[in-house]
């Protein structure tokens, strides 16, 4: 009994100190220093959390920028349910899926370029990403341009205004948040 005593007691400690002190200090400080981040990194405005800027939504109608396809189980982008297809590229139905979401932009698009950027056929691993590049936001201007009957120009600023490169810009992709960027369209002033 002598033996298991210290055994016993250094478990109680560190079941206290890891499972109870370090993530409340770790909260805390997160609270304090990184506040927007630490709380879901929401989008709200005018008092109305419109969601966030770390999770993507499913945009279908023509006057939006349409983000990466969600292969999450049930509904598009269901954080409940990250995870990607796990088709391999061998696979036939990988093919066919990306196929018909090819004919789906194309048929969308009809004005934008023959090449379809493969981000906007592809999930990410998660399913769940809120960013494209600058490139397959610019392959969507003209859908955008006509549906809201604004001059391409005002979109192509619109994707130059809320493009963000990574600092230092060697260790990441410069991206367009999908969320941001539509918010930005309905804000728009005709």
């Amino acid at each position: 009994m002598a033996m298991l005593r210290p055994a016993i007691s250094l478990l109680l400690f560190m079941a206290l100190v890891t499972g109870g002190l370090y993530p409340l200090l770790t909260t805390a400080l997160a609270q304090w220093w990184f506040p927007a981040q630490a709380n879901g990194s929401l989008i709200e405005i005018n008092g109305e959390i419109r969601g966030s800027a770390l999770i993507g939504q499913h945009f279908s109608e023509a006057k939006y920028f349409q983000g990466r396809p969600s292969a999450t189980a049930q509904a598009p982008y269901n954080p409940q349910a990250s995870g990607g297809s796990n088709l391999a590229a061998s696979n036939p139905q990988l093919t066919q899926l990306v196929d018909a979401r090819i004919a789906a932009l194309r048929a969308a698009n009809p004005q934008a370029a023959h090449a379809v950027p493969v981000e906007l056929v592809t999930a990410s691993a998660s399913g769940l990403d809120p960013n494209i590049t600058p490139v397959a936001a610019r392959w969507q201007i003209a859908r955008i341009a006509q549906a809201r009957r604004i001059a391409p120009e005002q979109v192509a600023k619109l994707i130059e205004a809320h493009t963000q490169s990574p600092t230092p810009g060697y260790t990441g992709q410069t991206v367009v948040n999908v969320l941001q960027l539509n918010l930005a369209l309905d804000a728009l002033k005709r």
